[in-house]
């Protein structure tokens, strides 16, 4: 059953990722990621305050996180998933490893990026 709460919770996400997308872009044009931005600050937003409360706030069942933190976050932004993990690093004194992740998930990730754009034109389908 939790994997249809994380798919419905994930469904909906996608939705609202595709639908701020479209609303940025109409507004703003196609120039600059715009859309792309404004979810990952909007999802970082949302991810600070739902798990602030479910955690903090003793909300203890684990529906709400499946549909609402994994589902539609999930789906809405990877990217809030990682601002949470690396400001939690920090508030938790790990400041090094913290610092190790930020710049690892950024440089890392556009390296592997940038080689999966080289693999896809170099490989002959």
């Amino acid at each position: 059953m939790d994997y249809l709460w994380v798919g419905i919770g994930g469904f909906l996400g996608a939705n609202a990722r595709y639908a701020m997308g479209r609303l940025v872009a109409d507004r703003l044009g196609s120039g600059y990621p715009w859309g792309t931005f404004l979810v990952n600050l909007t999802g970082s937003v949302l991810i600070g305050v739902l798990l602030t409360i479910l955690l903090d706030r003793a909300v203890a069942d684990p529906f709400w996180r499946l549909v609402l933190v994994i589902g539609f976050l999930g789906g809405y932004t990877t990217f809030s998933s990682y601002t949470f993990e690396a400001v939690a690093l920090a508030m938790g004194g790990k400041w090094v490893a913290a610092a190790i992740y930020v710049l690892g998930s950024n440089v890392l990730g556009l390296a592997a990026c940038g080689a999966g754009i080289a693999l896809a034109r170099n490989v002959r389908f």
